[in-house]
């Protein structure tokens, strides 16, 4: 294939689990926090394992900022963000409260209540009620199961929200605004269903 996919290495991400993930489905693809890199290609993976204020950070010192607003904002690049990289996706986090996000989905990132007297962080395997977007589950079970391992979660408005998680409430498992697809699991860890889930996103943008 021709196309190209960058997985973006910012310093928090598990990118090389990613990048074998995809290339195991015959995509090209690069880890790079190249600026020209990054121009050139087709789609991007933003990864993201850690903390928030970190990975705000780290996109600072790479100065990544204002080459992802212009990629993602003005050109309309496809980007998936996982895990941490969605959630940078949005306003704000309770874990760094002094750092801001892309700001590119309204939406703020808080920690799942301990009221719910749920095990945190939330780690393993756990159902995905799919509500629209169906194209990304093309092929999948009607509640397919992915692999989760976070103790925040987006506080997204529905008319973002595409899929979620039944964590002692309807957790935002995945958003979605344009160009823009955020999931809280982790497809790369998702054994077949992650898999069929790569495939899909990247047969939909035809890359």
């Amino acid at each position: 294939m021709s196309s190209k996919i960058a997985i973006i290495d910012y310093g928090v991400g598990n990118v090389h689990s990613v990048s074998c993930a995809v290339s195991f489905l015959g995509y090209k693809n690069v880890i790079t926090r190249g600026h020209e890199v990054i121009r050139s290609a087709d789609a991007l993976i933003l990864p993201g394992v850690g903390d928030f204020g970190q990975a705000m950070t780290n996109l600072k010192s790479f100065d990544l900022l204002d080459l992802l607003n212009e990629e993602v904002l003005i050109k309309k690049k496809p980007i998936m963000g996982i895990c941490l990289g969605m959630q940078i996706f949005g306003n704000s986090s309770e874990e760094s409260p002094s750092d801001q996000g892309l700001g590119w989905i309204d939406f703020n990132v808080i920690k799942i209540p301990a009221s719910l007297q749920l095990k945190v962080p939330h780690v393993g395997w756990n159902t995905v009620s799919v509500e629209k977007e169906k194209n990304l589950f093309v092929k999948l079970e009607t509640e397919p199961h992915f692999y989760f391992d976070h103790s925040y979660y987006a506080d997204c408005p529905q008319d973002f929200v595409f899929a979620r998680c039944a964590y002692g409430f309807g957790m935002p498992a995945a958003v979605v605004k344009g160009n823009i697809l955020g999931v809280q699991f982790h497809p790369e860890k998702s054994q077949v269903n992650g898999l069929k889930l790569f495939r899909n996103y990247f047969n939909h943008l035809g890359v």
